[in-house]
């Protein structure tokens, strides 16, 4: 998976491309750990990203939760499928979808 991340005072984009699974979760979990300090908007492009497990979602949720706290997070570009996923885990009801 790729993760390109764009910092501009205050907003953070984060850019996903390829598959979000077990073996690449840690590696965006720790990219937005790193990141998130300071930043009252945080947006998360899936235009890229092809595959989306359940190890993704857990890094998807804790990122909302941080953010709750301290701006809004906003998903977009989400494909047909991995909106499918999101409708039947219900992270349709808790993302931003835009």
């Amino acid at each position: 998976m790729t993760i390109i991340k764009i910092l501009d005072e205050g907003k953070l984009s984060i850019s996903l491309e390829g598959r979000l699974d077990t073996t690449t979760a840690p590696e965006l979990e720790e990219v937005l750990k790193g990141s998130l300090d300071g930043v009252s908007e945080l947006i998360i492009d899936m235009g890229s990203l092809g595959y989306l497990s359940s190890a993704g979602l857990r890094v998807l949720l804790s990122a909302q939760k941080t953010m709750n706290k301290q701006g809004s997070m906003k998903v977009t570009n989400v494909n047909e499928t991995i909106m499918e996923i999101f409708e039947v885990t219900g992270f349709a009801d808790i993302l931003t979808i835009a």
